[in-house]
């Protein structure tokens, strides 16, 4: 049997490893355009940054070495250009001598993965703008950082790539400008857990223009001209568009292939395409998502690592299938760690799954042990069933430990509340008795059985403020006078009880604390006494971060807070 693979990295030389595990006796055979057939794509923006030092860590096999361990032919420099499914052979041309051959084969593995989108814009194409995909890319950008000595960049692109690269590029000493068109950085994530990126962003100096579209660019003496939509261009000495990635199927489309979202290769769960014969993996094919069952792409990692994994199993003759993505990710923002899984509550409510959302503040380990940092969790889970949905995380140590177990749990299926019956390991270092997860599991119970209710930070400015509510910051003195929200009465909880005769039965009471504990006491203990109440979920700390991001993007304090700011 002779195998084809159009594409190395992670899904082309995964399978490529995998095929020869299964079959000593299959000729394998791949072709990578890029000189480097298996390297580490998420290292990239850290070699640029000087963070990674020695550019041969970014790969991860040479040809040489995959030669030697399982006698598979690389052929770096080669670029596949068409494909003929009919008499089973693709079209390759030697970028380094022009040669142009045929290579037949039995069973074709498409790997091309995906290539940054450029937009038709006026003076893309410039010499000191670059994008980000391959080891040539970062070498040149590398180049042009150490020869040129850049000042300041701007960064095309608020996603995983423009983030580290902001990073990056900032502790080189550069100016760094993200602009974006949609209001918030991160995709995956919803506005309110965004703006806790935003804050760190602007913290550490990396300027901001959320709501902007790029227009288009122009050579400027020794930099570059971004020309914006309605607003004055910037100037840069560096300018690198990083505003998504498209699947690079030019070839399978040609080859009559069936084609989906954002004309990414259509696969079946055993990664077939429409061709007989023909696999796809990898950043190029579309694949079911696990929680909405929708077809969508997911350009991660992993994902392609299983994939080509599950392709070599079934070019082999075995029947493995991939069950679909649910886009778990990390990503380290300066010091800060934020990470996703599932969906957001914006997707969840895009595909009519009626959903609820809990937010919580936990430390990373017990309390009383140094060194605990809060994180900020928000869970998303379907009303009525509990089923997960989702989660995102913004903190320090412990988010990818948490994110782990709740990306599990989601793959599980258990629900929102199974969270609390976890048995998740604990010390004082690493936890406390009641982990975050158990937590958040407590929490949808609680939520579940009425036992209380909530309202949400975009709710909170629209209470009304006439007397027909009566309005509670269960907070101390000290921390009201921080700030507060605008026509909350100060009354801490450990004095409620005191003043209960006081609150007019026949009213709701809304409650708030810093970070949604003391005001789920406040209701409970309300409740117990006729009254009916709720409390901000998540607490004035988020609406103060999220209140705070509004007021740095629209350059005016934004309406609901009173005190110091």
């Amino acid at each position: 049997m002779k195998v084809v693979i159009v594409g190395g990295v992670a899904g082309g030389a995964t399978a490529a490893a995998r095929i020869r595990r299964l079959d000593e006796n299959a000729q394998i055979v791949v072709f990578e355009r890029s000189g480097f057939v298996s390297y580490a794509n998420c290292g990239l923006p850290y070699y640029i940054g000087g963070v990674i030092t020695d550019p041969e860590e970014l790969t991860l096999q040479t040809p040489e070495r995959f030669w030697q361990r399982f006698r598979v032919d690389m052929r770096v420099r080669h670029e596949v250009t068409a494909l003929h499914p009919q008499r089973k052979s693709v079209a390759v041309r030697d970028l380094e001598t022009g040669r142009v051959f045929e290579e037949r084969y039995d069973k074709l593995l498409l790997s091309p993965g995906a290539r940054p989108t450029q937009p038709e814009l006026p003076g893309v194409g410039l010499d000191r703008l670059f994008t980000l995909r391959t080891v040539e890319d970062t070498l040149r950008i590398r180049a042009f950082v150490e020869r040129e000595k850049p000042r300041s960049a701007v960064l095309a692109g608020g996603g995983y790539i423009g983030l580290e690269l902001a990073e990056n590029l900032r502790g080189l000493g550069m100016d760094v400008t993200i602009v974006q068109r949609p209001q918030q950085l991160l995709n995956p994530l919803d506005y309110d857990m965004a703006a806790f990126d935003h804050a760190k962003m602007r913290q550490e100096g990396v300027k901001l223009m959320l709501g902007h579209s790029v227009a288009g660019f122009e050579a400027d003496r020794n930099g570059v001209k971004v020309l914006l939509k309605g607003e004055a261009a910037l100037k840069a000495d560096l300018v690198i568009l990083a505003i998504g990635v498209t699947p690079d199927t030019r070839i399978a489309k040609e080859a009559g292939l069936e084609l989906g979202v954002k004309d990414s290769i259509v696969v079946n769960d055993r990664m077939e395409t429409s061709e007989p014969d023909i696999y796809a993996v990898g950043d190029a094919v579309e694949v079911k998502h696990c929680v909405t069952g929708e077809q969508t792409l997911i350009s991660l990692a992993g994902p392609a690592n299983k994939q080509g994994r599950i392709a070599a199993d079934n070019i082999c003759g075995g029947h493995s299938v991939y069950g679909g993505s649910q886009g778990s990710s990390v990503i380290k923002v300066f010091d800060m760690t934020v990470a996703t899984t599932g969906i957001n509550e914006r997707t969840a409510k895009k595909a009519g799954i009626d959903c609820d959302k809990i937010y919580l503040s936990p430390a990373s380990h017990a309390a009383y042990y140094p060194g605990g940092r809060l994180m900020t969790m928000k869970v998303v889970f379907e009303k009525g069933s509990c089923r997960l949905l989702g989660a995102q995380i913004v903190g320090y140590e412990g988010v990818d430990k948490r994110i782990d177990v709740l990306a599990s749990a989601l793959y599980a299926g258990l629900n929102g509340v199974q969270l609390k019956e976890l048995d998740l390991a604990y010390a004082p270092p690493y936890s406390s008795a009641k982990d975050p997860v158990n937590m958040a599991g407590f929490m949808i119970e609680n939520i579940a059985q009425g036992n209380v209710k909530q309202f949400h930070w975009e709710e909170a400015d629209a209470l009304p403020r006439d007397g027909s509510a009566i309005l509670l910051d269960a907070r101390t003195p000290a921390e009201y006078a921080r700030g507060h929200l605008e026509g909350f009465r100060n009354l801490p909880l450990d004095e409620l009880r005191e003043h209960l005769e006081e609150l007019e039965r026949d009213k709701p009471v809304y409650v708030v604390c810093q970070s949604g504990l003391r005001s789920y006491l406040a209701c409970r203990i309300l409740a117990q006494h006729g009254v009916d109440c709720c409390h901000l979920a998540g607490g004035y700390r988020l609406y103060e971060v999220i209140a705070k991001e509004r007021c740095a993007a629209e350059c005016a304090f934004p309406c609901g807070m009173e005190g110091n700011h």
